[in-house]
């Protein structure tokens, strides 16, 4: 997705330890007209599919999640990283390690809002190491409900994530795929760029 390339071009900074912040228009400032841009690429991208529920974590995959279900006109399910008082009883759990907080949390759907009859589409803002969508992915398993793809805006295709993701057979969709960053030059190759 080409609008989605030039943005990070031009707005995303590189720093140390392979982070690639693009804060100011994805996961902390949403830029949402680019996320309604993001929505219509992936409704074209999973057209074939039947699509009844978008399932995200939180926090920063909800804004994006929240326009893509638009796109669906269906609804957005998070999976919550700490139990709370309104999210007691019947839930489904997962373990997820963070690649950006370098710790491991606990993932929780209320078994409510997932279940047999459902067809998920996962969709969150970065692809790392893959743990975040591996959990998410075994939330959907432990439900009934079946996982019909995975849609990520920025993967990280230096890392593993990608790779592990579709080992499992699982049809992921990301929309700029960042073969390599440069945090002296600020240079940013994506997968597809012309050499």
């Amino acid at each position: 997705m080409q609008l989605l390339k030039d943005r990070i071009r031009k707005d995303g900074k590189i720093k140390a330890g392979n982070v690639l912040k693009v804060d100011s228009f994805l996961n902390h400032q949403m830029d949402i007209k680019l996320f309604e841009e993001v929505g219509k690429e992936f409704k074209r991208r999973f057209a074939d599919m039947e699509v009844n529920k978008i399932l995200t974590i939180e926090a920063s995959g909800i804004g994006i999640a929240c326009v893509v279900a638009q796109s669906f006109h269906v609804p957005v399910v998070f999976a919550k990283k700490t139990q709370t008082k309104n999210i007691a009883g019947d839930v489904y759990t997962s373990k997820v390690e963070s690649f950006t907080h370098g710790r491991v949390y606990d993932i929780i759907v209320a078994k409510e809002f997932l279940g047999k009859g459902d067809k998920v589409l996962l969709i969150d803002d970065f692809l790392a190491n893959g743990k975040a969508l591996e959990g998410l992915a075994a939330l959907v398993e432990e439900s009934g409900a079946e996982l019909v793809g995975a849609g990520i805006v920025i993967e990280k295709g230096f890392q593993v994530g990608g790779e592990l993701i579709r080992s499992q057979g699982i049809r992921l969709e990301s929309l700029a795929i960042v073969e390599s960053m440069d945090e002296e030059s600020g240079e940013i190759v994506f997968r597809g760029d012309k050499a």
